[in-house]
C-alpha cells in the first residue's frame, strides 16, 4: 500500500476509549496508520480522566477533541480501511456509509468514563482501558495486512475483538 491505513476508532460519546484508541495506534503504528476517532453522539469535550491519562503516559493531548462520526462519512473524508466499535452501544448503531469500504470489527472494552468510587479506582479503570485497548492495537499494528487474504484478516480483526482480558474485565465492572 503506497499510503498509511486509515483507522476510525468509534464509540458514543468519543471522550474516551475511542480517544486512548486513536492515541495508542497513532503512537505505536506511526507510519504505517493513521488513527481517527468519532462517536455517534459526541459528548463535546474529552473526558479530563482520558486526558490526564494521556499525559501521564507522555501522550501529546493537543489535538483531541471529540466529534461526530459524520465528519468521516462525508465527501472529502479520509477513506477509511478500518472501523473498529469499542463500545456495545456503537457497534449496535447503524452506522453511516464509509468511504472506502473499510473492513470493521468490534472491539468492545468497559467504559471507564461510567467508573465510580474514589479518584484511585477511576483512574484505574481508565488504565485498564488504556492496557486492553494497548494489547489489541499492537497485535493489530503487528499483522501482516498486506499478506492477507480479506476473510483471513476480517477473522483476525474480529478474534482480536474476543480477546480474553477484555471479556474477564466486563465481567469485573459490572
Amino acid at each position: 500500500m503506497d499510503r498509511a491505513y486509515n483507522v476510525l476508532f468509534l464509540c458514543t460519546g468519543n471522550s474516551a476509549r475511542s480517544i486512548i484508541a486513536e492515541a495508542i495506534l497513532n503512537k505505536v503504528g506511526a507510519g504505517r496508520f493513521v488513527a481517527h476517532s468519532a462517536g455517534s453522539q459526541p459528548k463535546g469535550q474529552v473526558n479530563p480522566n482520558t486526558i490526564a491519562l494521556l499525559e501521564g503516559l507522555g501522550y501529546d493531548t493537543a489535538g483531541f477533541r471529540s466529534k461526530s462520526w459524520s465528519e468521516f462519512a462525508r465527501a472529502g473524508a479520509p477513506a477509511l480501511d478500518f472501523v473498529f466499535t469499542v463500545c456495545d452501544n456503537a457497534a449496535g448503531e447503524a452506522c453511516p456509509v464509509w468511504p472506502g469500504q473499510p473492513m470493521t470489527a468490534h472491539w468492545g472494552v468497559p467504559d471507564p468514563a461510567e467508573a465510580t468510587g474514589n479518584a484511585a479506582q477511576v483512574a484505574l479503570a481508565f488504565k485498564d482501558a488504556y492496557r486492553m485497548l494497548h494489547q489489541r492495537i499492537a497485535i493489530f499494528s503487528a499483522l501482516p495486512i498486506e499478506s492477507l487474504d480479506k476473510l483471513s484478516l476480517q477473522a483476525r480483526l474480529k478474534d482480536i475483538g474476543r480477546m480474553e482480558g477484555a471479556i474477564a474485565k466486563a465481567v469485573e465492572h459490572s
